[in-house]
């Protein structure tokens, strides 16, 4: 009988309590050498080359493309060479491997498997175990269905993606597609036209109108009935349109880090604005906000912290890395700028060019995006003056900078119109008194206010 062994999906060394099946590398069936390729998988930040953990033949794939598989479960099995050098099974990997769950055990009852699957806590550094396969399809976007994977090397590649031919089930756009399509130049974008997208692509965008004489249907909404009278309102689960989608990777990650914040933060916002009058010249806003910031968790250290709330403990940094919001298709990523305190205007701004740059391509290490001490969410480059920012643990603080604008403010003798910034400090309460944080926000203000 042959000898059958189950390879789980390792911990990809993010802390992460899954990631979902990119591509497979490898057929049922097919021999496959140690270290080789086996799979893409992407996590919450980047997707991941698993390698094979041994020689032979694969007799199984655990899940499809776009299944998000957890940390622990079984990915693929094989049937080893035994005439082939195989890796010892202590032999590191280069993955943390979760704990194996053995194929024999009996299948645990509902409440134990409930309590089984009970997130453990999902911010950094943590893992959740479980069982459960997740399917989910991929994304059509504009008549191309493609895992953001996907679109992320098209991106990266310069592909167009409208000009792959794709090779998925369902027309589904694998990675092998993309890297094809860059290899020929077959699809390089502004090359040529995009390809004719099939009328049946995105007609639900555009929902067909009743001809002139056709009969109402039932349900078609009208803010009146047949009588000329107005109508009951319905509640939209009764009418709901779309499909459910399963959240993955960034976002599902998360959906799970605010809910966990939300659980354990005591948020309190305070709110002012930075006034920019005495500025010269044009200048680096975001540059200034981080020297601002830097500024004032030298004037107020109790801000730029992370506090333990299970042992009442808190741990102010000497240094100063700020962890910085960048909104993407796929979700929150918050990349730490390390040693702000140490940077000059230029140095910032190469540093945040370097991180958008990789989370953009998917590429950035997971340990930039961990470990930062202090948050920056600049979302007045879109819109919005004040804001209730998010502070996840265990950071203590987390700034909020407002869309800049001209307001009449008073000064000795009338009044003029001043270019401000809306600045908003979100702190946990439990961590640092309302005095601190009150300092610690004229401290910014200050350093805000200055010329240059």
């Amino acid at each position: 009988m042959a000898d059958i062994k189950t390879f789980y999906l390792p911990d990809l060394g993010e802390g992460l309590p899954d990631a979902t099946v990119v591509e497979w590398h490898v057929k049922v069936g097919d021999s496959i050498k140690l270290d080789a390729p086996l799979c893409s998988m992407e996590t919450a930040k980047a997707v991941v080359d698993v390698p094979s953990p041994y020689t032979g033949k694969v007799t199984k794939l655990h899940g499809a493309p776009g299944d998000i598989i957890e940390t622990g479960a079984a990915l693929a099995e094989f049937e080893p060479d035994p005439n082939a050098k195989q890796r010892a099974e202590s032999q590191d990997t280069g993955h943390q491997h979760g704990s194996k769950k053995t194929e024999a055990a009996p299948a645990p009852a509902p409440a134990a498997a409930a309590a089984d699957r009970a997130d453990e806590g999902t911010v950094v550094g943590a893992m959740v175990s479980g069982n459960t396969v997740h399917v989910e399809q991929a994304a059509s976007i504009g008549g191309v269905k493609a895992v953001p994977a996907v679109r992320a090397l098209a991106k990266k590649l310069k592909i167009d993606l409208t000009r792959v031919r794709p090779s998925g089930a369902d027309g589904v756009v694998t990675m092998k597609d993309v890297k094809d399509a860059a290899a020929n130049g077959s699809a390089a974008l502004g090359a040529a036209p995009a390809r004719e997208v099939p009328a049946s692509a995105g007609r639900h965008l555009a929902p067909e109108l009743p001809q002139p004489g056709q009969a109402p249907q039932g349900q078609q909404r009208s803010p009146t009935s047949l009588a000329g009278k107005p109508v009951r309102t319905a509640s939209p689960s009764q009418t709901a349109s779309g499909q459910p989608e399963q959240l993955k990777g960034v976002r599902r990650n998360m959906a799970r880090v605010m809910a966990d914040a939300h659980a354990q933060i005591v948020p309190t916002t305070l709110v002012d604005d930075a006034d920019l009058h005495a500025w010269i010249g044009k200048q680096d806003i975001t540059a200034r906000l981080i020297r601002a910031i830097v500024a004032a968790c030298k004037a107020v250290p109790a801000l730029n912290a992370w506090f333990d709330g299970k042992n009442l403990t808190r741990t102010m940094h000497p240094q100063v890395d700020i962890g910085i919001a960048v909104d993407t298709d796929d979700g929150l990523f918050v990349p730490a700028l390390r040693n702000a305190d140490m940077l000059d205007a230029a140095g910032i701004r190469t540093a945040i060019k370097r991180l958008r740059t990789q989370v953009e391509d998917r590429t950035i290490p997971a340990s930039e995006l961990s470990g930062h001490t202090i948050s920056l969410s600049n979302f007045g480059m879109f819109a919005g003056r004040y804001a209730t920012p998010v502070v996840v643990p265990p950071t203590v603080a987390i700034v909020g900078a407002g869309k800049l604008g001209h307001d009449v403010v008073a000064v000795m003798g009338g009044i003029e119109v001043h270019r401000r910034m809306p600045i908003s400090l979100t702190f946990d309460h439990r961590a640092a008194t309302g005095g601190e944080a009150a300092r610690f926000l004229k401290a910014l203000l200050d350093d805000l206010g200055l010329p240059n």
